[in-house]
């Protein structure tokens, strides 16, 4: 009888090089300018001074002739709504526990440990300014999918861009060049801003809800890659020791 045993060597996976992060004066400039530009869309919002380009933004995707009708062809509303699914609670979470998984397997703790609480945190940050701002829902033209809650910042728009960017920043440190950091990195700003602009053009938002939902996202993002990395990094120190 013939042996068909195996005796070729078994293969050696070895881990990428890793520890790299944004540098904490990058991510905190990025996060001062998405932030800053959080708080002039508030401003605008709470003085009424959005009105003409929030009502504009939403006609702007309709037919003049019937605001119930979007531009394009009709298989294009279907991939809106999947493409907007990114941002809702089910995706963005299974993504992130996905996510945080996978960065546990490359033995990237710390990262993981980071990625979890900005996730947590963000989450707080935008339930908290939902209901400080309670805004109503935009009436000017009909919503093309459900839609509950407070409309300012739209939350679709805040944690995909809170849940992505956070994950792009994660993965990043993977690679020891910057280029392909801050190309993962632009990937991420990318999708979440399409995540936002899907939400004004299924009329659930206006254009002022997704905006702010997204640099406020985008922002707290960056800020927590620089503020909670040292608590972060003392967490996974303690877990391994």
């Amino acid at each position: 009888m013939t042996d068909r045993t195996d005796h070729r060597p078994a293969e050696t996976i070895v881990l990428p090089a890793r520890g790299w992060r944004i540098d904490p004066r990058h991510a905190s400039i990025a996060a001062l300018l998405c932030l800053a530009g959080f708080a002039v869309m508030a401003w605008l919002v709470t003085t009424g001074r959005s009105e003409a380009f929030d009502t504009a933004g939403l006609e702007l995707w309709r037919e003049r002739a019937d605001l119930a009708v979007p531009h394009g062809p009709a298989w294009l509303l279907e991939a809106v709504r999947d493409y907007t699914a990114l941002g809702g609670a089910l995706l963005r979470t299974l993504f992130a526990l996905g996510a945080i998984v996978a960065l546990l397997f490359l033995k990237l703790r710390r990262e993981a440990v980071l990625l979890a609480a900005t996730i947590f945190s963000g989450w707080i940050i935008e339930t908290v300014l939902k209901a400080l701002f309670d805004r109503p829902r935009p009436t000017i033209v009909p919503h093309l999918m459900e839609a509950i809650g407070s409309s300012f910042p739209s939350a679709h728009s805040f944690n995909s861009a809170v849940v992505y960017i956070a994950m792009a920043l994660a993965f990043a440190a993977i690679s020891p060049r910057r280029s392909v950091r801050w190309t993962v990195i632009g990937v991420a700003l990318g999708l979440t801003l399409l995540v936002a602009l899907s939400r004004v053009w299924l009329g659930v938002h206006y254009p002022s809800d997704a905006i702010a939902g997204w640099l406020g996202g985008a922002g707290w993002a960056f800020l927590a890659s620089a503020v909670l990395y040292a608590p972060a990094k003392a967490v996974a120190d303690r877990n391994r020791s």
